[in-house]
């Protein structure tokens, strides 16, 4: 190469799925199509109003121009409407809200918008890889906490305190969580926003989960002086099955808002406004659209568990999000080999933990995201794989 890349690209690595998936898109031309269970994409449709919205505003005259930065009006007030009637949460829609291109994007602006070199970020293990990707791209320094499950998958504070903590400027958490499925509660946010006001540490909640196969989901920003040190993250991608659409939101006070925009105004044009005004309507669905998304998701989960019960594996059913969380068997020494050994065997792809953290090394993680005929053949697959295994041996 006649150009060396950045200091900081050499720093990260390619996304394990970007990898992944070109295997399995190199597998599948070789033979036998591959079962993915790996990636949490939704694969059913947006409520059909949101796609007849859509259909219609492309019609529009005005539609294909440069669009505002900060998002049209109408979507920024549907997100706050969206917040006060599922979280009871009052935002200001036109200093408090800001429409992004997908919540990925804003992991990437809040990094690129707070942090200095030498500068520290408290990332989750396990945790969504983005957290501590996007803070090496910024050049800080990702200093990771423990989550394990005897503590139901939460930050242990004591554990934290005894760290250095004066470089730390941001902390990144996710309830319902990625990967595990763990639930966030009262307390827990509390003892958050308390923690991020002790040390000036900003507290980051990416909360894209908070609707699916969850009874109560919760808002970060619900709690008594949350605007003061947090902001949220949130999206259409999952409880809308709306991922490829990239239509995520933050939700923060007018300063954190202000210092995030001063870096995305320079990064993009604004969104699609048929998007936008889709997205309006998404965000306009009753109590009725969850019921049926997540009766669907619960008919397909009952089935990956019995997956995990043929594995051998451990796991809760007390958990929320798109996901399913288990622990593998003991005399597993190496998860990546194990699950690597199964593609090739079966065609059935698991997502192993190890790609969200040392913590996940002996997990194994199943999407909801295909359909249950889909993961009863994949049942079927693994049952035949493992009945033979254990006659060779």
């Amino acid at each position: 190469m006649i150009i060396s890349p950045s200091d900081r690209i050499g720093k990260v690595k390619t996304y394990y799925f970007a990898t992944k998936l070109a295997q399995i898109a190199k597998m599948n031309k070789e033979g036998t199509p591959i079962i993915n269970l790996g990636i949490g994409s939704p694969d059913q449709l947006p409520p059909s109003a949101v796609i007849d919205r859509l259909n219609d505003a492309s019609k529009g005259s005005d539609v294909n121009k440069y669009q505002s930065y900060t998002g049209i009006p109408q979507l920024k007030e549907a997100f706050a409407n969206w917040y006060l009637r599922h979280f009871t949460v009052e935002v200001d829609p036109t200093k408090e809200v800001l429409p992004l291109i997908g919540s990925k994007e804003g992991i990437m602006h809040i990094a690129m918008s707070f942090l200095n070199p030498g500068d520290k970020v408290l990332v989750p293990n396990p945790g969504y890889p983005a957290y501590r990707m996007t803070t090496l791209l910024a050049g800080a320094e990702p200093l990771p906490f423990d989550l394990k499950e005897d503590n139901d998958w939460q930050p242990d504070f004591e554990a934290i305190e005894k760290e250095d903590l004066s470089k730390v400027k941001i902390m990144w958490v996710n309830y319902p969580n990625m990967p595990t499925g763990a639930k966030g509660s009262k307390e827990l946010f509390k003892k958050l926003i308390a923690f991020g006001k002790k040390h000036s540490i900003l507290i980051c909640h990416d909360n894209p989960y908070g609707f699916i196969l969850n009874d109560k989901p919760m808002s970060i920003m619900e709690f008594p002086g949350a605007k003061d040190v947090a902001l949220e993250l949130n999206s259409l991608s999952k409880c809308y099955n709306m991922s490829g659409w990239r239509v995520g939101v933050m939700v923060a006070n007018q300063d954190i808002i202000q210092s995030v925009l001063k870096f995305k105004s320079n990064m993009d044009s604004g969104m699609y406004k048929p998007l936008q005004i889709a997205a309006t309507e998404a965000l306009s669905q009753d109590q009725a659209w969850f019921d049926s998304l997540n009766a669907e998701y619960q008919k397909r989960r009952e089935v990956v568990w019995q997956i995990m019960d043929i594995l051998q594996c451990q796991y809760d059913k007390d958990r929320a999000g798109l996901f399913v969380w288990g622990k593998v068997p003991s005399d597993v020494s190496d998860t990546e080999t194990w699950v690597e050994k199964i593609l090739q065997k079966t065609r059935v792809f698991i997502t192993p933990g190890f790609i969200f953290g040392t913590n996940g090394a002996q997990y194994i993680r199943i999407s909801l995201c295909t359909d249950v005929a889909t993961f009863q053949k994949a049942l079927s697959k693994i049952e035949k794989y493992i009945i033979l295994e254990k006659s060779i041996a």
